[in-house]
């Protein structure tokens, strides 16, 4: 779609009379898409060079980051361990999910929107995706409508952030309405879905960002809207993936860190967002509204998103390899538990690290031994060149040594 000259309208985007036809001026956003799809594309090659095994672990630390992300968005904390352990089960990678229902539920969504992109997205889908968000049927200790389209006369008030602190963007249309917009969204959602040997209505990355505002103005439901409009990204991206030919199986190893980017740059988000609700743009001849803008900030991150994915991918490698080194030194039961430890924490630059650094004190806690077997042990690590120091006395700390990994060695002035 390419737009003329724009013009300012005031009001909130879904009161004008061209809603939902959306617009964006494909020729301006050409460049910004081109250099998505290059991101992309390295991220494929990335993951196919690599192996399924390390896929795989790729893909459970991706989705453990968009867990989190798509949660701390709305303010949500979840446990780490929980969803680790959701995500292990949902990939078959371990036998039992996490008892924890909240974040079970999520993961359960997120697997559901990217593992099948070749089917359509009907308002049932959504309603179950919402159910899965909310299976006490509270949101805290507030009662909401669960697996239904919200139905109460009071206005939606669109908000971000935790609660107390939320921020408001908009007004969404009365509940009365939200049945007839949603099978508008739900029918262009249908109709503009790439196939594979047919030329594309729309650009695929730039569908997802129109998707994302257009779910997102709706608000159809009580709560979880945002969470449901980030997994609805997801399945137009992974649709966008099959249409270009990947099988099913390689789509579904792909996740190209939306949610992760969204909460890094959560304050350009909600700006984004925002200024296409509220300060919506008409073409000349007030045939649609131009939502380049948007687009533009979506195509952006996105790119982002898969650079950051890159580096996920380039990490696992990196701990491949160490684990490959690590088992030609003749290592004790505590030494290995302390190396996997520092391995699954990560690098820094990637929102991991062991904070701290490892220090004799901490690797005594870790392993059950005493202060001295502790001593002993990292001294060994460090002189067959698995550990790096920084520090001298009880500054001491230690960090797994892996080549271009940034650790927090040495955040700490006691052990």
């Amino acid at each position: 779609m390419s737009t003329q000259a724009s013009q300012t309208q005031p009001g909130t985007i879904w009161q004008h009379a061209a809603w939902p036809a959306l617009a964006f001026d494909a020729a301006s956003l050409a460049p910004d898409l081109d250099l998505a799809r290059l991101a992309q594309g390295k991220l494929l090659g990335l993951l196919d060079a690599i192996g399924l095994g390390q896929a795989q672990e790729v893909r459970h630390a991706l989705w453990v980051q968009e867990a989190l992300a798509t949660a701390a968005i709305e303010g949500q904390q979840l446990n780490l361990a929980s969803v680790r352990s959701s995500v292990a089960h949902r990939l078959g990678l371990a036998d039992a999910p996490s008892h924890d229902r909240d974040v079970e539920g999520l993961v359960l969504m997120m697997q559901d929107a990217v593992d099948n992109g070749q089917t359509s997205l009907s308002l049932d889908r959504l309603c179950r995706w919402q159910s899965a968000l909310f299976p006490g049927g509270a949101s805290g200790i507030t009662r909401i409508v669960v697996g239904g389209l919200r139905d109460h006369a009071d206005a939606m008030q669109i908000v971000s952030g935790p609660v107390g602190r939320e921020l408001a963007h908009d007004t969404a249309p009365p509940s009365s309405e939200v049945a007839n917009e949603m099978n508008k969204f739900l029918d262009w959602f249908e109709a503009s879905r790439p196939r594979l040997g047919a030329a594309p209505r729309l650009h695929g990355i730039a569908r997802a960002a129109v998707a994302h505002l257009w779910f997102e103005s709706i608000h159809p439901f009580e709560d979880g809207n945002g969470r449901l409009g980030r997994a609805v990204v997801d399945m137009a991206l992974a649709q966008d993936l099959l249409a270009q030919g990947l099988s099913a199986t390689a789509a579904r190893m792909l996740v190209f860190g939306m949610a992760r980017q969204m909460l890094k740059t959560r304050a350009a988000y909600c700006d984004a967002l925002n200024l296409a609700q509220r300060r919506p743009l008409l073409l000349a001849d007030g045939s649609a509204i131009d939502v380049t803008s948007w687009v533009q900030w979506f195509v952006q991150a996105f790119t982002q998103g898969c650079v950051t994915s890159q580096a996920v991918v380039r990490q696992a490698v990196d701990k491949s390899a160490f684990r490959l080194n690590a088992a030609t030194c003749d290592l004790n039961a505590r030494q290995h538990k302390v190396l996997g430890r520092l391995l699954e924490a990560g690098n820094t630059e990637l929102g991991g690290g062991f904070l701290g650094g490892m220090s004799t004190d901490k690797y005594a806690k870790i392993t059950g031994a005493s202060k001295a077997t502790a001593s002993r042990d990292l001294t060994d690590l460090l002189a067959k060149g698995l550990l790096r120091v920084e520090g001298v006395g009880k500054a001491t700390r230690y960090a797994v040594n892996v080549p271009g990994w940034i650790q927090p060695v040495a955040s700490e002035a006691h052990p």
